[in-house]
């Protein structure tokens, strides 16, 4: 498998050029008015540097088509050489729940582009992009641990069904987003400049990601999934403390940039990952990441 690290904006300039990796996956464009400042700074940087190349749209939710025109419109002088793919998760996505929004967008992008986008999601909403399976490679969040600062994969089990493997598997959320790609440098390269008639091979074949044994978790009161885990997150800016693991909860404090926070289990859901505090009255809880952007690091 070839190592990817995918950066937005806020992301260290660094990770672009990220030694012992093979791909960097830029973010290009949000919704139809947002353009990264850094994406071709990073993006010619990684090219320099030899990586093979990837650039993503993040969904706003607003029209599916002109989003699509919006992305390709930006990044049209990277196609065939950079994979592309659309970033669909609930922060700042209108039409969260839509499972027609993702087809509609990549239709419209493989019109213009004649290649089919990959669809990162986190492993929860696979049916909201399952009617993509036959066309679009999966690019899948799924963490073992936020705490997880290698690129040794853990030893777990997860199902990515309808699809029958990943393309891409984003492991970690903690001190860079840390991906593998279960394909090879020719597979890639593939995925971006596909066949005359635009249908890239973008699924890999199931034999190629061994099944794992589970981990630890269990479901809320709301229905939201839980990861045990003991580690320290240090808040990279103002971050609001809560009675629940949703923004709506009752708030407990606004803990300042720098503050450590010991935690013991952390969940995905609605767009963010929660991680909760242990306090001496029951439990904290605070967002570590929004959509595919860190609030801090992992000690």
């Amino acid at each position: 498998m070839l190592k990817m690290v995918d950066v937005y904006s806020g992301s260290p300039r660094s990770f672009a050029t990220q030694a012992g990796t093979d791909i960097t996956m830029v973010k290009a464009t949000q919704g139809t008015g947002y353009v990264n400042p850094f994406c071709d700074t990073d993006y010619q940087a990684a090219k320099k540097a030899g990586k093979l190349l990837g650039i993503y749209h993040y969904a706003g939710g607003s029209n599916p088509e002109k989003e699509a025109e919006y992305f390709y419109k930006n990044v049209r002088n990277y196609i065939g050489e950079a994979v592309p793919a659309i970033d669909w998760e609930a922060y700042q996505n209108a039409s969260w729940g839509n499972s027609n929004w993702t087809r509609r967008f990549v239709d419209k992008f493989h019109s213009l582009s004649g290649v089919w986008p990959l669809i990162y999601t986190g492993q929860a909403s696979l049916a909201q992009v399952a009617n993509c399976t036959n066309d679009c490679g999966l690019w899948v969040a799924w963490y073992a641990s936020m705490n997880w600062n290698s690129w040794t994969l853990p030893d777990v089990n997860f199902s990515v069904s309808p699809w029958p493997t990943y393309t891409i598997w984003q492991f970690t959320g903690g001190d860079m987003d840390r991906n593998v790609v279960n394909t090879t440098k020719e597979g890639w390269l593939k995925l971006a400049k596909p066949n005359v008639d635009g249908r890239p091979s973008s699924q890999p074949a199931p034999s190629e990601a061994g099944p794992r044994p589970e981990v630890k978790k269990w479901t809320d009161d709301f229905g939201d999934t839980w990861y045990s885990e003991k580690g320290t997150f240090v808040t990279g800016g103002a971050i609001n403390l809560r009675c629940g693991a949703k923004t709506s909860s009752k708030l407990i404090a606004q803990l300042s940039a720098g503050t450590e926070v010991k935690y013991d289990a952390y969940s995905r859901h609605d767009g963010y990952v929660w991680i909760r505090q242990p306090r001496l009255n029951g439990y904290g809880y605070l967002v570590c990441r929004a959509g595919n952007e860190a609030w801090g690091t992992f000690k």
